[in-house]
């Protein structure tokens, strides 16, 4: 330990109790004073107490992935997991988010492996004993979490944006679908770049898959490092949607503005990173899937936060958790993004990707608190933006909203209630449309806000409403218990300004699908242009008991066999499975072959329940996959109907593992 001279260096006492290192410096040094402190040290994160959470499960910041090479089919890599603070298991640093560094970094490994870090390779030199030292430098300051380091026998696959390197990291057997996974990443780039009026504003990006990661993906300023599911076949590739990994990308990209350009100061602020990487996915979905995945994305998102609140609620931003770690929640991420949402419609594009352009340009290259985005928007849009800031960051909750309305002499009657618990929750104020339809024409709309626990409005209405719909846009974060009858919610259907209404009408009436209103409704909805339609009407139609109208097993068949997307086609034939007297064995076989794991993988399921002479052998073809789908799928038909005696590639009683491990039993309940 020494102090850095300009001509000689000066030994320093200090004190390690392998958590915090006190270093002795000869003399008290004003707070603006600069000084170099050099420290020799050897990292043993191993050595070192372990923990972990549910989001990020190891904290000992360094691994070595089969080290020895004694794992066979694993590579061996070592790779770093900074966040929250467990960078300084291999590095000394002031180990906090309002911290702010930069960064060099040399890795001398064998000449086989390739290295990534933050910043560039400024220089790659071979070493006379046969190894190679890369030395990687990042010129712009960022946190201490976002640093990392990887070595590793990947193949890397290059591309660019704008002159700068965008280069993906894979294992070499992805390497010909290293591009198609990651290969939206320029036009991303450029989306966001324009989108926020700020330039990507770093040297290079880089993504690489690891194996055995301890989180599902992590920011590193310049080079994100995804786990390895997100590598894929051609075949798994066919199966692949939004969600399963353009998402991700999309998500640790947007990062770089929000969360490594302009960093929360205290993990209490952790939803200024995460919540915008959130809405990110939003964001680009519009984009570029269009309005309808956009509204799944939404879907999804809600859900996901409204399942957590139901045991958990808590403001977004909150400086009290027992672990650093709960940070990392739904809260954080699904609820922020919503609350984003909001905020966005409230004030209009306009406005909001300017307060957004402003509060990076104000706060880059610094560690912020949730009152900078508050005042970039009250700047922006000249308006006190207190109330919405209070209610949905600093407060805890959402609304719980129940609505009636009712129609008499010209006017529609509309009351709104709030039905959450008041003692734990605030009362909220809600800008939110309604929207009356009349004559099936164009929606009349009527801007109201709600303010109070219990609020009527009433709003003209030429005649009767063939349905009044608050939020239609799904806008608000809430709960609804919203009265419609079966003809209005019919009228939705029909109706509807996208994917989410749609998707509400059908859940709220499948129980009714045996009533021809609402079974014709389903059939229409199999025809529906966004796949994640025909794919919930199949799902609502798998539960159909009643008379059957003429032509519906056709119509299900026909999507079985011919529908462009391969997780309706898996729909139909599980929804076909469940007709008991059903004859779609040619269809079941035909699906054996298909392109896709997923739809294989139903009809294998289907076959399970009613096998034919042939099945055994159409079966046996598969008996050596690696697809995770088709082998949960073949050990539910070998535990069904036995034979898995005479399977090559697994036991059906444990199918991850080979045979020789296990005597085959008769149930999949029951391995030796």
């Amino acid at each position: 330990m020494s102090l850095v001279g300009d001509k000689k260096n000066k030994t320093l006492s200090y004190n390690y109790n392998k958590r915090k290192l006190v270093v002795a410096l000869d003399h008290p040094y004003p707070r603006t004073t600069p000084y170099q402190v050099r420290i020799v040290y050897v990292a043993k994160p191993n050595e070192l107490p372990q923990g972990g959470s549910a989001a990020i499960t190891s904290d000992k910041g360094l691994y070595f992935i089969n080290p020895l090479g004694l794992e066979k089919n694993k590579p061996r890599q070592i790779w770093t997991q900074g966040e929250t603070e467990a960078n300084s298991c291999w590095f000394p640093t002031i180990d906090k988010p309002n911290q702010r560094m930069t960064q060099e970094i040399s890795m001398t490994v064998e000449k086989q492996f390739k290295t990534l870090s933050n910043g560039t390779l400024t220089a790659s030199k071979a070493n006379a004993d046969g190894t190679r030292t890369d030395t990687w430098k990042l010129k712009e300051p960022h946190a201490p979490y976002l640093a990392t380091m990887v070595v590793g026998e990947f193949a890397v696959v290059n591309d660019s944006w704008h002159g700068k390197p965008v280069d993906y990291y894979v294992e070499p057997q992805y390497a010909t679908t290293a591009r198609t996974i990651f290969g939206r990443t320029p036009e991303m780039m450029d989306f966001f770049s324009k989108r926020l009026g700020i330039e990507y504003p770093w040297e290079k990006y880089a993504q690489v898959a690891v194996r055995d990661y301890v989180s599902g993906a992590m920011e590193n300023t310049t080079a994100t490092t995804h786990g390895s599911s997100i590598q894929a076949t051609r075949r798994e590739l066919i199966d692949a949607n939004y969600q399963s990994g353009e998402s991700t990308i999309a998500h640790e990209l947007f990062h770089h503005w929000f969360g490594d350009y302009v960093t929360s100061e205290s993990w209490a602020n952790l939803p200024l990173n995460e919540s915008f990487a959130d809405y990110s996915e939003f964001l680009w979905a519009e984009y570029k899937l269009g309005a309808d995945e956009a509204g799944l994305v939404q879907e999804i998102k809600i859900n996901n936060y409204l399942e957590e609140a139901q045991s958990k609620r808590e403001p977004l931003i909150r400086y009290r958790y027992a672990n650093r770690e709960d940070m990392f929640d739904r809260h954080s991420y699904d609820k922020g993004g919503r609350v984003l949402h909001m905020l966005r419609k409230y004030v209009g594009d306009e406005a909001f990707f300017a307060s957004l352009n402003r509060y990076l340009v104000q706060n880059k290259q610094t560690a912020v608190e949730v009152s900078k985005l508050r005042t970039a928007f009250e700047e922006t849009t000249g308006e006190d933006l207190t109330w919405f800031f209070n209610q949905w960051f600093m407060q805890r909750g959402h609304p719980e909203l129940r609505i009636t309305h009712s129609y008499a002499n010209g006017q529609v009657t509309l009351r709104v209630q709030q039905v959450q618990d008041t003692l734990f929750q605030p009362v909220f104020r809600l800008p939110v449309t309604v929207d009356v339809w009349t004559n099936n024409n164009q929606p009349t709309e009527h801007r109201i806000v709600v303010t109070k626990a219990s609020q009527t409005f009433v709003l003209p209405a030429s005649q009767k409403p063939n349905l009044v719909k608050l939020d239609s846009q799904v806008q608000l974060l809430a709960q609804f218990d919203e009265e419609r009858t079966q003809d209005e919610l019919i009228f939705q259907f029909y109706h509807a300004r996208g994917y989410q209404q749609k998707a509400e009408a059908m859940e709220l009436l499948h129980n009714k699908a045996a009533e021809m209103p609402v079974s014709s409704m389903l059939r229409n909805a199999l025809n529906d242009k966004f796949w994640a339609v025909r794919r919930a009407a199949l799902d609502h139609l798998r539960r159909y008991r009643g008379p059957e109208p003429e032509g519906m097993r056709k119509d299900i068949q026909r999507l079985a066999t011919t529908d462009p997307n391969p997780r309706v086609r898996a729909q139909a034939i599980t929804t076909l499975a469940t007709f008991p007297d059903g004859t779609f064995g040619p269809i079941y076989a035909a699906a054996i072959g298909d392109s896709s794991a997923l739809v294989a993988a139903a009809a294998i399921q289907a076959l399970a329940k009613k096998p034919d002479v042939t099945t055994g052998q159409q079966i046996a073809t598969l008996d050596n996959t690696t697809s995770s789908p088709l082998i949960l799928a073949l050990a539910s038909y070998y535990s069904t109907n036995g034979g898995w005696s005479n399977t090559p590639g697994f036991c059906a009683a444990c199918p991850m593992f080979p045979k020789t491990t296990c005597t085959p039993t008769s149930s999949l309940s029951e391995p030796s």
